[in-house]
């Protein structure tokens, strides 16, 4: 048996500044026994609560099953002790893989030279049983393998989720430097909203959130548009019980009301990009959306506004950004009285730009952006 069989107990793989917000989701969710770490949560579930934690997190991007764990002070002591696992119950012939590799604080230095044993010994066992073996393919591989080694202690797990949850698969079209999927749900959730009044982004870009929002509010889970999961690559998956969890998700699923959930921007690019994309989601063609720029707007009053403000390679004018949140900044102030707003600056220097003091702020990452979500209220 493996690990995960033995235990029950996986591991999500989740951004730094996000661990309790998802510790939170996956709680409801079902799994028991969580707890955070660093960019991680530990919990544990059964086979229902594992395959529904990845057809809804909003928030996590992997989750991993442990195959085995074992003290590895050498790359000829990790291969010798992978070399035996029994890796066609996880894989055929006919199946592509990837590794990825991480390592730290450990005499194993090198993750991609890690990477490349673990490789050597599922190849040489397939060789060994088949006289055959399975192809790596980095871009698009049918099954993924995760190696962590953290001070001298390793662990290989399969990725239940295949590729990273946050690709939701209705981005088709974007802009320069998109918002991840999962930093802008966890900015819906930062938010509190609960559509009782409406959701405004005035600078919407592609529609990332505006698309967060929706799945957000009409329940509409996260892995709706994925064509397969990693689990589905277990020895134990069930096929009937993945069925039913996903059944039941996509029952859960409710309308829009109209003007709940409103974009615009100055560009005809992202309104055509946020409409080809909104429009891929059940209930997307109810989010209202118009070109315009946000110093054309009349009134935003009693409103939750979200908004990813330019910054340098998204405005393509640096030089004018500055300029352009002082604006903002007055737009705020003038237009929005009784709103809240939502503000995440993939430049931290932007902050005062905007000229109001906000509630709080969270550092939150973007890729390799170290942004933070500000929240104003006015009064």
């Amino acid at each position: 048996m493996f690990t995960y069989q033995k235990s029950n107990i996986y591991f999500a793989q989740i951004a730094e500044g996000l661990e309790q917000i998802g510790a939170e989701e996956i709680t409801t969710l079902g799994a028991t026994q969580v707890a955070t770490v660093y960019r991680g949560i530990s919990f544990t579930a059964d086979k229902s609560t594992l395959y529904r934690i990845n057809y809804r997190s909003r928030f996590c991007q992997r989750i991993m099953a442990p195959l085995i764990t074992f003290d590895c002070h050498s790359t000829k002591y990790l291969y010798q002790t992978a070399v035996r696992l029994p890796w066609q119950e996880l894989l055929s012939i006919e199946q592509t893989f990837a590794i990825f590799a991480n390592v730290a604080h450990s005499k194993i230095r090198h993750s991609r030279y890690a990477a490349l044993c673990l490789k050597d010994a599922i190849v040489d066992s397939f060789r060994e049983r088949t006289q055959q073996r399975p192809n790596v393919d980095t871009l698009a591989p049918d099954v993924v393998f995760n190696l962590h080694i953290d001070r001298n202690h390793a662990t290989v797990s399969l990725d239940t989720s295949g590729s990273s949850l946050h690709k939701r698969g209705y981005r088709q079209e974007s802009i320069e430097a998109p918002m991840q999927e999962t930093l802008a749900a966890a900015i819906i959730g930062f938010s509190g909203w609960d559509g009782t009044r409406p959701l405004l982004d005035p600078m919407c870009g592609s529609g990332t959130l505006l698309c967060e929002a929706l799945m957000h509010i009409c329940k509409i889970p996260a892995g709706y548009l994925r064509k397969r999961f990693g689990f589905e690559s277990l020895p134990d998956f069930d096929p009937s019980i993945w069925q039913e969890e996903k059944t039941k998700g996509d029952r859960e699923i409710t309308p829009l009301g109209e003007k709940i959930i409103v974009g615009s921007d100055a560009s005809d690019r992202s309104i055509r990009a946020a409409k080809n994309n909104s429009q891929l989601l059940p209930h997307g063609s109810t989010i209202q959306l118009e070109r315009r720029s946000f110093q054309e707007i009349g009134q935003a009053e009693d409103m939750t506004m979200v908004c990813n403000p330019p910054y340098g390679i998204r405005s393509g004018r640096e030089t004018d950004v500055p300029a352009l949140m002082d604006q903002f900044g007055s737009f705020l102030k003038h237009r929005c009285r009784g709103s809240e707003a939502y503000l995440y600056f993939g430049d931290r220097e932007l902050l005062k730009h905007i000229g109001l003091r906000p509630s709080w702020k969270k550092p939150l990452k973007n890729g390799g952006l170290d942004g933070v979500l500000a929240k104003y209220e006015m009064y």
